[in-house]
């Protein structure tokens, strides 16, 4: 097994599930144009966050970690005419990207950027009282504990939560590890693992963005 091998069944994968889609084309051209980091969700990746917020019948949705904002569209696709996505982005030129990809893909109208560090923007929406039925946390591992916290009071019982990235090509397991995203993402399962609150699991995942997985927990109580 080997990255060639993962990418080419993630491209099989993607031409014949995932359909090329002008604005999510136009996304991708864009931030990479803006030289943004490559990082976002493959489109089957993203496809599956849209199934999943589907699935549950969606009508709020919050994002931590915005990018360029292509899991943003598929996530507010996912939503009916009257939803609503809030994302979360730390960088002002990410956040500029991602607003012109968001306009030109027609969701607007569905789709507020806010602006700053997610631990104080978090608490702002938490005050104004927001409750979300899906949240998807992509954003700095070393911060994912408390991203899932107040994620936590923002949802009720049925809502999902899903954390990308937690398998950081292995480093997980390293006990020993002095890495800042493996060390925040160790403590986010640590400190979750047996909460009442919420089921949750860790899957692992290969394909063109090589090797990692991710975390899904579904709320019990708040």
């Amino acid at each position: 097994m080997s990255q060639e091998l993962w990418t080419a069944v993630d491209s099989y994968l993607c031409r014949t599930l995932v359909p090329s889609d002008e604005a999510l084309d136009a996304a991708l051209r864009a931030s990479e144009d803006a030289k943004l980091p490559s990082i976002q969700v493959a489109p089957n990746q993203g496809k599956l966050l849209a199934i999943l917020a589907q699935s549950i019948g969606a009508r709020a949705i919050l994002e931590v970690g915005t990018l360029g904002g292509y899991s943003t569209i598929w996530l507010a696709r996912a939503l009916p005419a009257d939803g609503k996505l809030i994302t979360l982005e730390i960088d002002p030129k990410h956040a500029s990207v991602a607003q012109e990809n968001i306009t030109r893909a027609g969701l607007g109208g569905i789709v507020e950027i806010r602006l700053g560090s997610a631990l104080e923007t978090l608490p702002k929406a938490t005050a104004e009282g927001h409750i979300f039925d899906f949240v998807f946390i992509d954003a700095d591992k070393a911060s994912t504990t408390e991203y899932f916290q107040w994620a936590l009071k923002m949802s009720h019982p049925g809502s999902l939560i899903v954390v990308d990235n937690i398998v950081r090509k292995g480093g997980v397991t390293d006990p020993e590890s002095t890495d800042a995203s493996v060390k925040g993402i160790q403590r986010f399962i640590e400190t979750f693992k047996d909460d009442p609150r919420v089921t949750m699991t860790g899957l692992q995942t290969v394909g063109s963005k090589g090797y990692d997985g991710f975390a899904l927990a579904l709320v019990n109580s708040v």
